[in-house]
């Protein structure tokens, strides 16, 4: 996943933009960079979606290890107990029509019945007990075969889900690419020369704004000095670092540091901490974004978060403003 979709930030480097092009600019340049944009966005949040499919598809091929593992274990308790069903019935055949407790009643020495019923009863009552194992043991490897059968559909349509998310995340590309193709050689370098001004400007904005927000303590203090630590460095889809890094890749490693565990995935990430009303938000909070939910950052103050925004982007102190991806909610850890 990671080097398919890694491709994103070298394609659209040269088309994400804010700043206004200039009035001599070819006529067809902004509409080409609006669509690249939104083509961007459509990627982003197929691949978060992939990312998601990824999260569940390990839980699912974990969940499905442990299952087969008792499914096996199972397996061998009932060929255990088959093989002690066996001797008891082969001992049954054995000892004819009459039962042994029968064969002892009629015998000459009644006597010698009455000393050994009682071993004879606790025999009988073991063999029972022996039978009533089996049957259970077999009903459970039973249910346990068909949670495994449960378990392989699941995967399979996890596996599914991811492949259609990568799909869609390859086929937002290939539009883009069949955009910047029409651009002249003179546009693309044109274009990615004002992107990195832009990167630049907010590069130095942000770094210089870090130092309000470096002296926090406690478990948000250590993420969020963990994510300044990463001003600067290059958006990638699927990146986790230690120099590149995806939304959520930064949001996992970040609160990693403070030993919080985190899926990557800004959907899974929704699941985890406690619910955070807008007006209660604090320094250290996740914040997420897009319906589906396909973005997510480190709150800091009113109106700012630590992000790793998009593609031809960089790690950034950023206002909470989403362009189409509108806030969802966040969450405290």
């Amino acid at each position: 996943m990671r080097k398919l979709l890694r491709s994103l930030f070298s394609i659209f480097i040269a088309a994400t933009v804010l700043t206004p092009i200039s009035a001599n600019a070819a006529p067809n340049l902004i509409e080409v960079q609006g669509r690249v944009r939104d083509l961007q966005e459509q990627a982003t949040t197929a691949a978060e979606g992939a990312q998601e499919a990824k999260v569940t598809l390990a839980k699912l091929n974990k969940t499905l290890v442990t299952v087969q593992q008792e499914a096996s274990q199972q397996g061998a308790s009932v060929t255990a107990m088959n093989k002690l069903i066996g001797a008891i019935a082969a001992d049954q055949y054995k000892s004819g029509p009459l039962s042994k407790s029968l064969e002892l009643l009629f015998s000459s020495d009644p006597s010698l019945y009455l000393s050994t019923a009682g071993s004879l009863e606790a025999v009988t009552r073991k063999k029972s007990a022996d039978l009533k194992k089996f049957s259970v043991a077999t009903q459970r490897l039973n249910a346990t075969s068909l949670t495994v059968a449960d378990k392989l559909s699941l995967v399979k349509a996890a596996e599914v889900r991811f492949k259609k998310q990568l799909e869609t995340a390859n086929s937002k590309l290939d539009e883009a690419e069949a955009l910047l193709a029409k651009l002249t050689a003179a546009d693309r370098v044109r274009l990615a020369k004002l992107n990195d001004d832009e990167e630049d400007t907010d590069q130095q904005r942000s770094l210089a704004d870090a130092g309000k927000y470096g002296s926090l303590s406690g478990r948000a203090g250590v993420a969020i000095k963990y994510g300044l630590a990463q001003i600067g460095d290059r958006y990638v889809f699927g990146a986790d670092g230690l120099t590149t890094w995806d939304c959520s890749g930064l949001t996992m490693r970040a609160f990693g540091a403070a030993g919080v565990s985190l899926p990557h995935s800004s959907r899974a990430q929704y699941k985890y901490g406690k619910a955070i009303a807008r007006k209660d938000l604090q320094a250290g909070d996740l914040v997420f974004f897009g319906k589906p939910i396909s973005h997510v950052a480190i709150y800091l103050s009113p109106d700012r978060m630590l992000t790793a925004p998009r593609s031809g982007s960089r790690v950034k102190i950023a206002n909470m403003n989403m362009g189409k991806k509108p806030y969802i909610g966040a969450r405290r850890l």
